[in-house]
């Protein structure tokens, strides 16, 4: 135990090094300042708006500004994952680290545990900063915010399991890429998966359904969406819901948070079992 929380303190510091950092601090303030300017617009664009309207559209803008945060996080976890093996063992860190009396499975789940802490730190102080941000601008404040965070951190943590998976058997850049790139294919899947359920059309409600299972990422979004929404919405508007890629009409059932958990771990247990094989 001692060495894992060694390696993954280790690793929380050498992320903090990296310019990925940097790059990430830089579109997260980007992203807060437009969010900010773009909250403070809303009655002036939309004027005359009702009580239950204006938290509509406030909700909506929540949830387009915090899937901006949860790509951000998750180009930032993706491409911190991929040098953690591969980097290393192509530089022959990992092998003069190995070399002393350390196991290679208490490596891999240090330096997980360190971007766990990494990834769910920065979910954390960027969603929070948003939500005061709506609060001040709009007066709007979501039912379930920590539930809201908590899922888009799980959703970070889905993405850095995958991405650490990935670095035990390709270079660290096609790691980042591929990750980020089935991250994006799975929330594509969902909305098209969205569209079937409007539509009535059960072939394409499956595409989501699908998808979300092999990568719980969307899914996790979703959730995270109906948490930042007010419960009131659903009933007054409950058309808007219909295939809308920023709205979610139910939250998360127990079963799926259970699988998102059991993924996690399979994944997490079968890129301790190749680095394990992996030839350094």
């Amino acid at each position: 135990m001692t060495t894992v929380l060694t390696i993954a303190a280790l690793t929380l510091r050498e992320a903090a090094r990296r310019r990925v950092l940097r790059s990430l601090a830089v579109l997260t303030v980007l992203l807060l300042g437009l969010s900010a300017w773009g909250f403070s617009r809303i009655d002036a664009e939309f004027g005359g708006l009702t009580s239950g309207e204006a938290r509509l559209v406030a909700a909506l803008v929540l949830n387009l500004v915090m899937f901006g945060l949860s790509l951000i996080a998750a180009l930032g976890t993706a491409f911190l994952a991929g040098p953690t093996v591969a980097g290393e063992t192509e530089s022959g860190i990992a092998l003069a680290m190995l070399a002393r009396p350390v196991r290679r499975t208490s490596v891999l789940v240090g330096k997980w545990l360190g971007l766990v802490v990494f990834g769910t730190g920065f979910v954390a102080v960027a969603g929070f900063a948003q939500l005061l941000i709506t609060r001040v601008t709009t007066g709007y404040w979501p039912p379930a915010p920590l539930t809201g965070l908590a899922l888009l951190a799980g959703q970070a943590v889905v993405l850095l399991t995958l991405g650490l998976l990935l670095s035990t058997a390709i270079s660290p850049m096609a790691s980042g890429i591929v990750a980020v790139g089935l991250f994006g294919a799975t929330w594509i899947a969902g909305v098209i998966g969205g569209f079937g359920t409007a539509l009535g059309n059960d072939s394409i409600r499956r595409i989501g359904t699908v998808a979300h299972a092999l990568l719980p990422t969307d899914g996790l979004w979703r959730g995270a969406m109906n948490a930042f929404q007010d419960p009131s919405l659903i009933t007054s508007f409950s058309e808007a819901f219909e295939g809308h890629p920023f709205l979610s009409s139910a939250p998360l059932t127990p079963v799926y948070l259970v699988w998102a958990a059991v993924w996690v771990a399979l994944v997490l247990g079968l890129a301790a079992l190749a680095f394990q094989r992996r030839d350094l």
